[in-house]
Order: C-alpha cells, then structure tokens, then sequence
C-alpha cells in the first residue's frame, strides 16, 4: 500500500478556501494551492487515521512487521495477513506464557495452525522439607506432540524451530508429529 499521492483524492481542508478573500479569484493562488492540495491530502488521510494505524486488527499489511516489532511478536510474512494480525494483537500475552505448556500450546496454534499437547516438564523437583532425601529425580524431557489443525500439513522442522524458541533453554524438548490427535491407547 502506498501512502504517496493519490489521483483524485481530494483535501479535506482545501488551502484556496481559507486565503484571505483577496486571493479567492485569484486564479494562479487557487492553482498553487490546488496543487499543495494534492501533496498534503495523502498526509492529511494518514494522519485523520492514525489510530487505524496502531491496530493491528485494521492497519496496513506493511505496517504489521513494525507493530510486531514493537511488542516482540512472531512474524513471518509468509503466514496468514490474520495470524500475522492475531500473533501481534496476542503478543503481550504470550509472553506472559512464555515457557509454560499453555504458551507452547498455543504458540504452535498460533504460528503453525497445529494442536499440540505438551507432556512432562522438564526436570523440576524440589523437597519443602529441610534435610529431606532428595526426591525421585524426574523425567528430564518434555514432550511435545503435534498433530494438524487448520493447517492441513505439520512440517515437522517449522514446529521443532518453533518449540526451541518457545521452550525454557535447561529443557530438553522431543517433538513427535502425529496423523490426529493422541489415543489414550498411545500413552
């Protein structure tokens, strides 16, 4: 989308009407004013619209990497205009999930289009009581299980790219991409 002049757009506050009366039957006045008219109307559309601007649900496509970068979102040009409006607007909130199952879930679903289900956490175990045996040691991986949603096909390097940048850096992660949702069989 270009922001530069447009052809026909006109002014919403023409220069020639507010001259003094003196140069309203002015013909070259109201031709150079004219002329700033159509300079300025671009500038004047934009900033009667800024708001618009700042929300990604509405702002131009050109735009979204900007705001993206603003709020530290996700965005590939190559997804969805709407996933790369919905990763923005969802950000701030992501981040507050960040490391956790429920923003890996959703991460995935959000850049991806897939389901996952994330089993395991990752090693943490503690004991409350001072002096106490250490507890069992637990399983040091998590597992992380894709299967398609609204994306017809799981590419199964995009989804580990995604999991190592969403998952705490002392996790070890295992991705498994299934055909469907788990069975309770498969556990």
């Amino acid at each position: 989308m270009s922001r530069a002049a447009v052809p026909g757009l006109p002014s919403r506050y023409p220069i020639g009407g507010q001259l003094p009366a003196l140069y309203a039957d002015d013909d070259f006045a109201q031709r150079f004013t004219a002329g700033l008219d159509t300079v300025l109307a671009p500038v004047f559309a934009t900033l009667d619209n800024l708001p618009s601007y700042f929300d990604p649900r509405v702002a131009p496509t050109d735009f979204l990497a900007w705001l993206a970068s603003w709020v530290g979102a996700a965005d590939d040009p190559q997804w969805p205009v709407e996933s790369r409006r919905e990763a923005v607007v969802r950000a701030v909130e992501l981040h507050r999930w960040r490391g956790t199952r429920r923003g890996l879930v959703e991460g995935l679903w959000l850049t991806l289009g897939v389901h996952a289900e994330v089993t395991g956490d990752g090693g943490a175990a503690w004991s409350r009581t001072a002096g106490a045996d250490l507890p069992p040691a637990p399983p040091s991986e998590t597992l992380v299980r894709v299967w398609p949603g609204r994306a017809t096909r799981v590419d199964p390097d995009r989804v580990r790219e995604i999991v190592r940048a969403m998952c705490p850096v002392h996790t070890v992660c295992r991705v498994e991409v299934l055909p469907g949702p788990p069975t309770d069989e498969g556990r």
